[in-house]
């Protein structure tokens, strides 16, 4: 927990100092004291933590602000360890937002294996002009540049850090609670996938998966499956229902294979991680969310290299980048992306 979220605390204790000051003389040396406490307390946090911002909820006016933000967890691995976040807030309070109140959607991005929040959020913001000025964009850091999935290095509980995110964001009033989204790119993409399968927060609208469709242990052909604190994916899970789900992967993919089977080199448990044909995962997802028809064996539409299935009216869909590998999710467009989005169910 941030070490902000005591300020309302010692407030109260400063105050109750006071009303039990008995005369003059022992109503200075509260004050004092209370003094001393508030000083203290406003160095240590100066200290502990130079570049961060509070979020916390008591803050009075509750207006979230670009920076850098932290969710302190423990686990195997960490102790009360401190996992960061990046915010970057629309500057501009004139442009059109989707609600009267001025509230922003959040768009939340998960790094691949090997990569960091902060690079992720330098070349994103500069790849995707308009979405800096209409989305609250957050950008989250994960253990060992990693994400917590079958095999990989970190064996944090992600789940728990990005629902802790959606929660604290969802409660500041130039944000509007009900229109999160959360892309993620190949091992990022993976935690997305499995935030979609297991998370029960209301505020998450949309899910985007970017070169990692679902993996054999998330779904066994049959069902889907929870991770599990060992990573075992042996209970079943229910994902909740009326969700939007985007994929987009490359027929090329070495890493990740679009038709499936065992990857080249991303280890499991039992080998190499395997995953489900990405045509297949899609088709997995609309039936999970109320299609009821077949599988589509041709594209809805076509554009360039890209074929788009779509199922649900838009609402769960694959991009095929054809002749592209696991750099496939730069292929869409931000016009792409933002259409994706924006669309509503009435």
């Amino acid at each position: 927990m941030n070490r902000l979220r005591y300020i309302p605390f010692v407030t109260w204790f400063l105050l109750l100092a006071l009303a039990n000051a008995q005369n003059s003389n022992e109503s200075l040396t509260a004050q004092r004291q209370a003094s001393r406490l508030s000083e203290n307390l406003r160095s240590t946090v100066a200290e502990a933590t130079p570049e961060e911002r509070s979020a916390s909820i008591e803050n009075n006016q509750k207006t979230l602000t670009s920076g850098k933000y932290v969710v302190t967890q423990s686990w195997s691995q960490e102790k009360k360890y401190r996992r960061p976040y990046h915010v970057n807030v629309p500057r501009s309070r004139t442009l059109e937002s989707p609600d009267k109140h001025k509230r922003f959607p959040v768009f939340i991005f998960l790094h691949g294996n090997g990569g960091n929040a902060r690079s992720s959020m330098q070349g994103f913001m500069r790849r995707h002009e308009k979405m800096v000025n209409r989305y609250i964009l957050v950008f989250a850091q994960g253990y060992q540049k990693s994400w917590n999935i079958v095999s990989e290095r970190s064996k944090a509980d992600d789940r728990g850090f990005i629902e802790n995110i959606v929660q604290t964001l969802a409660s500041f009033k130039n944000v509007a609670p009900d229109d999160f989204s959360i892309m993620g790119n190949s091992n990022g993409a993976a935690l997305v996938n499995q935030m979609a399968i297991e998370t029960t927060l209301p505020h998450i609208r949309n899910y985007i998966t970017g070169v990692s469709q679902l993996n054999a242990w998330q779904h066994d052909g049959k069902h889907f499956k929870a991770k599990g604190d060992q990573n075992q994916y042996h209970a079943l899970a229910a994902p909740m229902k009326g969700k939007r789900l985007m994929n987009i992967s490359g027929t090329e993919d070495k890493l990740v294979p679009y038709h499936g089977g065992p990857s080249t080199f991303i280890p499991a448990n039992d080998g190499k991680l395997e995953f489900v044909a990405a045509e297949e995962s899609i088709y997995l997802w609309a039936r999970e969310m109320g299609y009821i028809g077949e599988k589509k064996t041709h594209p809805s539409s076509k554009t360039g290299r890209l074929e788009i299935f779509s199922y649900l009216n838009g609402d769960v869909v694959h991009y095929k980048v054809n002749q592209e590998g696991h750099g496939a999710t730069r292929k869409v467009t931000e016009d792409q992306l933002m259409r994706f989005l924006k669309t509503k169910k009435p």
